[in-house]
């Protein structure tokens, strides 16, 4: 991501005007792209070290001084990096560290008069804050806020097992703590039966235990976000939800939860509207494409989407139909520092990484030069 610090460019510009006191003057005039100034970047716990690289590399490329705030759960992999970075040269004073909770830093920083853009990854409910606590000053705002993706499949799959194991990767990765989680898979009804069973199959097999005895998943972040992954089980099979697979927990220390596959929900549940953040995914059947496209888009969120087919021209249509920032075709959670991420709807503002992060962190000042 560092490289795109020698693809920052102005633009020049030949100009003439008829200004009624330099009739027929010409001038030269170009563009600077500048830092932004002092940003205020706070990450969260999912992805603690690499939301870190994700919101420094650009920052520090394009020029920018830094206060960075990790999450409350995670600050030692910052502070660690923070040591390494500040080993290898990087001036004092370029890149700092706050840690804290929110109420306590990440507020005050958002609403510093003297920080010029604040950058957060987190929830959508804490990004809205983020917004109020910036207009003070009108200091400028990236958001990469919540998801709750679509993850489509339709019978013409190549591989059912290999697409299976793509939808189980999609919601079991990371412990379901991801942004962008495929927490709504919809199967076209043919094979509906089918993929549940294959999903399902694949999370009985998954161990779940602590992190030293390699595990396929392990504990969520906190005591906090374990109750409420197991409210909104408890919320999915009140409403009449069924347990394909999984919904209790592991073990009596920890904060293990059985990853969970929901079946017989529809798109009123809250676990198919709210954004859980956990091994959690509800499975729907669906009749045709304009259905499922406007299931798929009936959300607050908008930060990513899958398709999974053998038909290339329908994986382009339901790739162009999908309101999101990101989709897959046939995989899932591919990343690249080339590709811009983010979302549509309340999923955020503004992209990390691409060429489009560079706007991110620096303005723009034009230069006329009379010739």
């Amino acid at each position: 991501m560092a490289g795109w610090a020698t693809k920052i460019k102005g633009d020049t510009f030949e100009i003439s005007t008829d200004h009624f006191y330099t009739p027929g003057q010409k001038y030269f005039s170009y563009t600077l792209k500048e830092p932004v100034g002092v940003v205020g970047q706070i990450i969260p716990w999912n992805f603690p070290l690499l939301m870190a690289a994700w919101k420094l590399a650009p920052v520090l490329a394009t020029g920018n001084t830094v206060v960075l705030k990790p999450a409350e759960q995670t600050p030692l992999s910052a502070l660690r990096l923070a040591e390494i970075i500040q080993e290898v040269g990087l001036p004092d004073g370029v890149l700092n560290v706050v840690t804290g909770d929110g109420e306590g830093a990440g507020a005050p920083l958002a609403a510093h008069d003297e920080v010029d853009k604040v950058a957060f990854t987190g929830s959508t409910e804490v990004g809205k804050m983020i917004v109020q606590a910036a207009a003070g000053n009108l200091k400028k705002v990236t958001l990469e806020l919540g998801g709750k993706s679509p993850n489509v499949v339709y019978k013409d799959v190549a591989d059912i097992k290999a697409t299976a194991a793509g939808a189980a990767s999609a919601i079991f990765f990371n412990h379901g703590q991801c942004c962008c989680a495929g927490s709504r898979l919809y199967i076209e009804k043919p094979i509906f039966d089918d993929v549940v069973s294959e999903v399902s199959n694949i999370a009985k097999g998954m161990k779940v235990a602590p992190g030293l005895s390699s595990p396929d998943m392990g504990p969520l972040v906190s005591k906090e976000q374990f109750e409420k992954v197991q409210g909104y089980i408890k919320s999915g099979l009140d409403d009449g939800a069924k347990c394909a697979v999984g919904g209790g927990t592991v073990g009596d220390k920890g904060y293990f939860v059985e990853p969970t596959v929901l079946t017989n929900t529809n798109d009123k549940m809250k676990v198919i509207k709210e954004e859980i953040f956990g091994p959690v995914v509800a499975a729907e059947p669906f009749e045709d494409h304009e259905e499922i496209m406007n299931r798929s888009n009936n959300s607050d969120y908008g930060l990513a989407a899958a398709v999974w087919t053998s038909d290339v021209q329908k994986a382009i249509r339901t790739a162009e139909a999908f309101r999101a920032g990101t989709v897959w075709v046939n995989c899932y959670n591919i990343f690249d520092a080339a590709l811009p991420f983010g979302g549509y709807k309340q999923s955020g503002w503004g992209r990390e990484m691409g060429s489009e992060i560079l706007e991110a962190y620096t303005q723009v000042k034009s230069v006329v030069m009379a010739k």
